[in-house]
């Protein structure tokens, strides 16, 4: 068996055991982890900003995007807080394994019931972002997963650290019978990955976190389900009825919270009457001359910001009003640029989102509840919001502790994927000896009951059959 034959082996193997804990005993290790976490911060701050001077001079030299290196930093004010956090987070999530959804007395003594469970092995790739590490670790765990990481070459110190202290806790945490060291295991070469998109009897799913590019490679090269985006063309519409204090909070807070993120708005919609008064003019003052923004604007915003009275208003900031071409509706900007371009209605505002979208996460600001639940209805995407930033696309804000992901996948998971889009389920039968050819039409042969067993909500089958 060769190397990563093997990791993938082992993986397996600890999948096997973790499926069986109980709720507390997952909660010692996640326990174990934090603290070694914590003791380590020292040594993972201090691999990280080995990790950001490396990047820094490939920025410098044009080989590395500025949004990636910005995923790469921990020493940022309360971020490496916030990533210990998440884990607490998680571990007091209630465990989304062992729950029953469905429960059918098929007969006296013959009951069956649909039962969620782990996924069994998860392998995961991502750019930067070391983080990523500890947010997947805590969120395999709890939900009865083992996992397999793979970060970018920018992070590899930082994720070497934070590994190390992660496979002391699993360590620390286990004993001779509950061996769980390869629960969470790294990978460091791109060979390595190649390797391991093939190994579909040991590793049940692939979740990639990165580029576009890095997705669709990994969708092309392996015949095990994958489970992400490969964009985060997220658009925000300005309706009608859209009040302007509103769409200034919440489109600044869309396009410049966070702009490499993959919920940051990259397209705004603008209903064609607010061209006609001075609000399209007063939001894109908002967000040129306050935020720094670069509007790549159709030809009919364009032409309100070039009239003479507007133009004075962005006259130190020109360079930041450009016209767009049709490719600027399908770029992830990543950065302080918004494509802007203008709708006579919101059906035309659904149909741009649906042509050009990722179908990750799109917004509409309305004061009509009737037009928002029309714009919610219509757009296909995993996340459709009303009066609200994309930037709430995030499983951390949603109250999932962390993500391990976000998915625009038309499958078990969708959206920001936290504890629950890791189980899937399995049906357990409870019998007395039933046979099927006792069942049936015909002399002597019974008729199935199929009664609905009564649930009370996060039943197990403890408690059902307890």
């Amino acid at each position: 068996m060769d190397n990563i034959t093997q990791l993938a082996f082992n993986a397996r193997q600890a999948a096997n055991v973790l499926q069986t804990l109980t709720t507390a005993q997952k909660s010692v290790f996640l326990n174990q982890i934090y603290l070694k976490l914590a003791l380590a911060k020292a040594d993972i701050l201090a691999a990280n900003k080995v990790d950001k001077d490396l990047a820094l001079k490939q920025v410098e030299a044009g080989k590395l995007s500025s949004s990636l290196y910005k995923r790469l930093d921990l020493e940022g004010a309360g971020k490496f807080e916030t990533m210990l956090q998440g884990i607490k987070d998680i571990d007091e999530l209630e465990d989304p394994a062992g729950k029953v959804h469905s429960a059918i007395k098929l007969d006296n003594g013959l009951d069956l019931y649909r039962v969620s469970c782990p996924v069994g092995v998860l392998l995961v790739i991502f750019e930067a972002r070391p983080e990523v590490v500890v947010n997947i670790a805590a969120l395999a765990l709890k939900s009865g997963n083992a996992a397999i990481l793979k970060g970018g070459k920018e992070s590899f110190h930082t994720c070497s650290a934070i590994s190390k202290a992660i496979r002391e806790a699993l360590d620390a945490a286990g004993t001779e019978d509950l061996n769980l060291a390869d629960a969470v295991q790294i990978v460091e070469s791109r060979q390595d990955i190649d390797a391991l998109l093939k190994q579909d009897k040991y590793i049940d799913l692939v979740i990639p976190r990165g580029s576009n590019a890095l997705v669709k490679y990994i969708q092309w090269n392996t015949r095990i389900p994958v489970l992400g985006h490969a964009d985060g063309l997220c658009s925000t519409y300005v309706a009608e009825t859209a009040k302007l204090d509103l769409a200034k909070t919440v489109v600044v807070d869309a396009k410049t919270t966070y702009t490499a993120a993959c919920n940051s708005t990259e397209t705004l919609l603008v209903h064609s009457s607010h061209l006609k008064s001075n609000f399209f003019q007063e939001l894109a003052k908002t967000l040129v001359v306050d935020n720094g923004v670069t509007l790549k604007c159709d030809a009919a915003s364009l032409a309100v910001l070039e009239k003479e009275d507007v133009a004075e208003i962005f006259k130190e900031h020109k360079d930041k009003i450009q016209a767009s071409d049709d490719e600027d509706y399908d770029t992830e900007f990543l950065e302080l640029t918004l494509a802007v371009k203008t709708v006579g209605s919101t059906e035309q505002a659904i149909e741009h989102i649906n042509e050009h979208g990722s179908k990750h996460t799109d917004a509409i600001l309305t004061e009509s509840e009737v037009e928002a639940n029309k714009f919610m209805a219509g757009v296909d995407a995993a996340g459709v919001y009303w009066n609200a930033s994309t930037r709430f696309a995030d499983g951390f804000r949603y109250g999932f502790g962390a993500e391990v992901g976000v998915s625009t996948n038309k499958t078990h998971a969708r959206g920001p994927v936290g504890l629950e889009g890791l189980v899937i389920y399995k049906y357990r039968l409870y019998g007395q000896g039933q046979a099927t050819g006792n069942y049936g039409a015909g002399e002597g042969k019974k008729a199935f009951l199929h009664e609905r067993i009564e649930l009370r909500g996060n039943d197990t089958i403890a408690t059902l059959r307890g």
